[in-house]
Order: C-alpha cells, then structure tokens, then sequence
C-alpha cells in the first residue's frame, strides 16, 4: 500500500462484533476466560489489550518493522530500552538531545553502573572513537533536540553492526512520514508518541517498534513486568492521529520551509538552526535519509539580553509558550528554563545551548499568521 492508504488504515479491523468501523476503547481491566489457561488471546490490560494491540500493528506498519510496543510515554519507552543493559554496560549518546533523556540517563540510571558518553554524533568519526568493548548501545537522535543536528543513521548503523551494539533511533522530531530508521539499518525506533503520531496535544504516550523477535520478546517482557503501559483511551486517541499524519506532515514541512527562511532574512535573528538549509552542515546526510525537514527549528536573538528573550516568548499570540511539540498548533519555548533545564548549563553551553536559544514547533495554521505573529513578538 501507499504511505497515504497505510496512514489510513493501519491496524484498524471492523470491530467483529458491531462492525464498528473504528477500534473500540476496551476499557477493562481483566477478561473472562473460558477455563484456566483457555482464553480468547487476553488475559490481563497490563498484559494486552485490543485497543493497544491495534494500535501497535499499526506502529510497526508505520515504521516498516515487524513489531510496535506502545508505553505510557516517551521516557517509559526509552527507560525500556535502558533495561535490556546490566551495569558496566556503555551507551553511547548524543551531547544534544531531549533533557528529559539525559535526566534518565544520568540521574537514573548511571547511579546503577550503566555508562553514558556524550559525544556530537553529527560526526560518525566521534561515534566511532567512543566505542569500547563494553559498548552495548548507541543511541541517537536526529534531528537532534533542540539545535537540529544530524546523524547519518545507516553509517552508525554499520558502526553498531561492526561493534555488536544496538543502535535505538529517537524518531520523534522526524516522524515516521519523515524518517525510516529502521530501513537504514537501525534496530530499535523510539517514538514519544505524544508528538506528531497523536499529534493533537492532548494524549502523553510513547513507542518502540523493531524488527527482531529476540529483540521484541525481551523488550514486551520488559512492557509487561514493569507496566508502564498506555490505557486504552490514549491509545485510540494516537490510532486516531495516526489517520491523519501524512496530511498533517505535509503543512508541518510547508509552513517550516517558509518560517525558516523568514527567521533566517529577519534583521533582528542572529542565527536559525532548520535542518532544511542547504547550507546545514549535513544538509546532503538529512535530504538522503528524510523525506521533508519538518516543522522543528530553533533560533537566537540578535539581541540576546535575558529582557530581549523573556519579551519575545511572552509576547505571541498563535504561538503558544508550552513545552512539547508536533501539535496541530504551534509552540514556542524557552529550552535552557523548560524542556532542558534538566541538563546542567555548564554542560548546555558547552554543546551550544545558549540561555538565548528559542525554540519552536511550526503548527498547521496558515503560515502568513504564523509569520506576522513572529514579526509582532520580534520587532
């Protein structure tokens, strides 16, 4: 099937008993089984459920892979993937990513004995050099969060491979319309599902998607016994998004190509990170792995004075000040007071994460609005 058809109709059966043709929310908790050990497929919501289950064939179908596993959000999904190391196990991971992965990485589980390199994995070569022989994962995202660096996924790939490493792609700023990792040779593609795949701000939730059956068995354990598991509602609401991704994909790139480049003229910005450009340092690496370059960017203030910043964030009006991204409607944020302020500042600036830094998810309204609204709030 096409993208658009598969968007469409991924995971979605007439419910066999109404003809419903939209999944039904099951909202139980338990099942009734026939006899012990004889059931109809479901014998406990932590366990399973039809609303995930349908949700998840839909997922692996979006990311071209062989399984979904659906989380209660992002960081659950992740915090999965950390499960599958024992101490003294390494990951290798970027040096610019979501603060909320670092917290994870550095606040929870490096107290435990796994290790954590941060190096700039827009340079393979760096990837390369950090690998030991305890290296059991690379973890990458790309575009990266929040100064939209890339990775070439099929080269780190082939590093991993070499190395025995897994290889999990944070996918999220991408999208699955946008970016396929595991087709360029990635193991595991992480989702915060709460982004573009729901996509309406209004359902937290996260997902795993690969293709190997050891890889999927030990990870659904790890879902099942540790049950950080989505309730059935909030996997209706992404099955519903999921419907309309590609058409919402496609106005999220429109209206990033013309914002971007509107930043990019404006007097007052000094400087605008869109992976979009094609003076991006891996501008060829991002057309060659990305299907559009998204609605994601991030921009600095000529004037970059704390009062200068503040007044801009505080001063749009399509232009919601909130963390999270990838709705309908569009966001601004201040990173270094909100989504990475987890992150120590010596270490933020160091990876070029500026106090100044404003970042902004580009939404689906009309791009001349989004535009003068900009205008209004920069001056």
């Amino acid at each position: 099937m096409k993208t658009a058809t598969t968007y469409v109709h991924a995971g979605a059966q007439p419910d066999p008993s109404t003809g419903a043709i939209m999944t039904p929310i099951f909202q139980t908790s338990t099942y009734v089984q026939e006899a012990p050990g004889k059931n109809k497929g479901f014998e406990y919501a932590r366990s399973q459920n039809p609303t995930r289950q349908a949700l998840e064939t839909a997922l692996a179908a979006l990311e071209h892979g062989q399984y979904g596993l659906a989380f209660s959000s992002g960081v659950a999904a992740t915090d999965a993937v950390i499960k599958l190391l024992v101490p003294g196990d390494e990951v290798i991971a970027p040096n610019d990513m979501y603060g909320g992965t670092y917290r994870l990485f550095s606040k929870i589980f490096a107290p435990f004995g796994i290790r954590f390199t941060y190096v700039d994995t827009s340079d393979i070569n760096n990837i390369a050099k950090a690998i030991t022989p305890q290296t059991r994962l690379i973890w990458i995202e790309t575009p990266t969060n929040p100064l939209m660096s890339i990775t070439d996924i099929a080269a780190t790939a082939q590093i991993a491979k070499e190395s025995g490493a897994l290889l999990c792609v944070d996918n999220t700023f991408a999208s699955p319309y946008l970016q396929n990792p595991l087709t360029l040779g990635a193991d595991i593609v992480m989702h915060s599902s709460t982004k573009y795949l729901g996509g309406h701000s209004d359902v937290i939730q996260g997902c795993l998607v690969m293709n190997d059956t050891t890889l999927r068995d030990k990870l659904y354990f790890i879902q099942k016994s540790c049950g950080a598991v989505p309730g059935p509602m909030d996997c209706f609401l992404v099955l519903r998004g999921i419907k309309t991704l590609h058409l919402r994909m496609q106005r999220h790139c429109e209206n990033g190509e013309k914002i971007a480049h509107y930043l990019r003229n404006h007097p007052g910005i000094s400087k605008v990170f869109w992976c979009g450009f094609s003076d991006h340092p891996n501008y060829e690496v991002a057309r060659r792995q990305m299907n559009g370059f998204g609605g994601m960017m991030s921009f600095e203030l000529k004037d970059n004075r704390p009062e200068n910043v503040t007044r801009v964030l505080s001063s749009t009006h399509l232009f919601s000040l909130a963390e999270s991204l990838g709705g309908v409607e569009s966001l601004i944020n201040h990173p270094a007071t909100m989504t990475h302020a987890s992150i120590p500042r010596e270490e933020r600036i160091k990876n070029g994460l500026t106090d100044s830094l404003i970042r902004i998810s580009v939404g689906i309204e009309d791009a001349d609005d989004l535009i003068e609204d900009l205008n209004t709030a920069i001056g």
